[in-house]
């Protein structure tokens, strides 16, 4: 039966009761299915970009000890190597390493740099094989975080700005690069943006939310030790998430709000106590010889927390290198120590352009725009105070100890589709494109990755050493080049990194242990190296000529 409207002149006019039913129907279903098509087309993107840089790097210098320690969680049972990280990322690398069954020789009894050695080069394994089970379910992980990057954006903005989100966050130069590698940081910095869209969530349904955000964080507790300043933020989120309830007066909402807390603090303790359970159900643990001392505030903080005792000589272990005078490269100056802003200044150089006007907008609207306010201490305030702890650290290595600000920015960055400008959506769309350019212009050499007024990734070994740039990632590239390019020529090596030159038929020497006049030929030395080049070395280099390089990481000099 037809329906009527009004028109104009008094008129009832009759209109179809089903069209626009249906075409809105229509339409919105169309809808859905295009962003369910850019959802799985950027994971998509995001996933061949990993695992083609998994594939084709060789060890970096961390993934060996990582590797190995796995190994030894699942066939001996045992805690004792790499006691300055909990067990679950390594837990995380080992469920991958049990489908390459690598062989390790039961009685080895090295320090965890030769273990990683032993297990990858002298054992009879394949290094490649192994490495890229145990780099499989960090990318796993990676990829589902990006599903949480979605969610959480799209609850404060909608559809567009978790596309958005997404969109940063699967482009990342450096969550690629640190998504891709059997490490700890990428798990980490997923773990906390789980937690903390959890307790977001949990001002709608409190208990459900707030045990599950304690297990997250308790995951990122149990992976790296770094997160631990999160704790009595998110604990205070929990307070006011519950705060936020309605139905309660003001002290059963405060009763209900540190019930809330210490359940989400039980749940995170339970996970830390269950990842070293799941190494040694007997927990035998027998601390180092060379175990730091640790007094005053950090000796009481470390004797205080709940914590299995591994995991507290773990921390005096991370305390130690803390007070080691560690050497920093920034913008082509060599020091000794740290710089404050050393975090700041490299993630400037290492961030594409198009990302970081998104995060700055995205930020600013999060704080002007009255709906988006309240997540403000969820999405920004964690993330900086996180920020400002790892500034505060001594070893001035790569932006990897600060992963999170990529992860937490991109959900902020969806904010930008809350202003109500005529050109603000083709400016938002036209930035995602620019950093999604820069990015894949970076493929697949997403390591040593900066911006373009940096002068992209052929020159950020000028700015930045180490895990920025040159983490030993490219010395099975080096030898495609020595053996395509320089057959048969004499080659002096300067690598600095985890894997053996040999393995990959790179036969060398070290011209620093012989007189110059001896080193004809190539000289082939890791950027890192070039960096902090110094003595002899820095000799040799000065009466070289560079004429290659390998990933932007290694450089070839010929000396006549």
């Amino acid at each position: 039966m037809p329906t009527f409207m009004a028109s104009r002149r008094g008129d009832r006019v009759p209109v179809s009761s089903t069209e626009p039913p249906r075409r809105c129907e229509g339409l919105g279903r169309h809808r859905r299915w295009l962003f369910v098509v850019a959802v799985v087309a950027l994971l998509v993107e995001m996933a061949v970009a990993m695992v083609t840089t998994a594939v084709e790097q060789t060890p970096t210098i961390d993934e060996p000890v990582y590797a190995g320690t796995a190994v030894v969680y699942v066939q001996q049972h045992s805690l004792r190597y790499n006691p300055e990280h909990p067990p679950l990322g390594k837990l995380i690398i080992a469920s991958g390493l049990v489908f390459a069954r690598p062989h390790l020789d039961a009685d080895f009894q090295g320090d965890q740099t030769e273990l990683g050695r032993r297990l990858l080069y002298e054992s009879g394994n394949d290094p490649w094989r192994v490495m890229l089970w145990a780099r499989l379910p960090v990318i796993v992980l990676t990829l589902l975080f990006g599903l949480v990057v979605l969610a959480f954006a799209r609850e404060l903005t909608g559809r567009a700005g978790g596309l958005v989100a997404l969109a940063l966050y699967a482009f990342s130069p450096d969550v690629i690069a640190h998504g891709s590698l059997a490490t700890l940081d990428a798990p980490a910095s997923g773990f906390l943006l789980t937690s903390v869209w959890l307790v977001w969530r949990a001002r709608g349904r409190p208990l459900l939310h707030l045990l599950l955000a304690g297990a997250a964080l308790g995951a990122a507790v149990a992976t790296k030790m770094s997160t631990l300043p999160a704790v009595p933020v998110l604990l205070l989120l929990a307070v006011a998430s519950v705060w936020h309830g309605r139905g309660l007066g003001t002290a059963g909402k405060a009763r209900l709000g540190a019930a809330a807390a210490a359940g989400m603090a039980l749940a995170g303790i339970a996970v830390v106590w269950a990842a070293y359970l799941a190494v040694d159900p007997q927990l035998r643990w027998t601390a180092p010889a060379n175990l730091p001392a640790v007094h005053g505030l950090r000796g009481l903080l470390i004797d205080w927390l709940p914590f299995p005792q591994p995991y507290r000589d773990g921390m005096r272990v991370q305390y130690g290198f803390e007070n080691t005078l560690w050497e920093g490269f920034l913008f082509g100056r060599l020091y000794h120590g740290s710089l404050w802003y050393y975090l700041p200044a490299a993630l400037l150089v290492k961030t594409p352009l198009g990302m970081l006007a998104l995060w700055l907008a995205g930020a600013v609207a999060m704080v002007a725009v009255r709906r988006l306010r309240p997540a403000v201490p969820y999405v920004l305030i964690l993330p900086a105070v996180l920020l400002g702890a790892a500034m505060q650290g001594s070893r001035d290595l790569g932006v990897r100890y600060a992963l999170f600000v990529p992860v937490f920015l991109a959900v902020a960055a969806a904010g930008v589709v809350a202003f109500r400008w005529r050109w603000g959506p083709v400016a938002a769309a036209g930035l995602v494109l620019f950093a999604a350019v820069s990015s894949l212009r970076a493929y697949p050499y997403y390591l040593p990755y900066s911006n373009e007024v940096f002068g992209g990734p052929a020159k950020t070994h000028l700015r930045l050493h180490d895990s920025n740039v040159d983490w030993g990632q490219d010395l099975g590239r080096l030898a495609e080049r020595l053996e395509r390019g320089y057959p048969d020529e004499r080659v002096w090596l300067v690598y600095k990194g985890a894997g053996v030159p040999s393995y990959y038929g790179i036969e060398a020497a070290d011209p620093r242990v012989v007189p110059p006049g001896k080193v004809r030929g190539l000289l082939v030395v890791s950027d890192s190296a070039v960096a902090k080049a110094g003595g002899r070395l820095a000799e040799l280099l000065a009466t070289s000529t560079p004429v290659d390089e390998v990933g932007h990481s290694i450089t070839i000099y010929r000396r006549s």
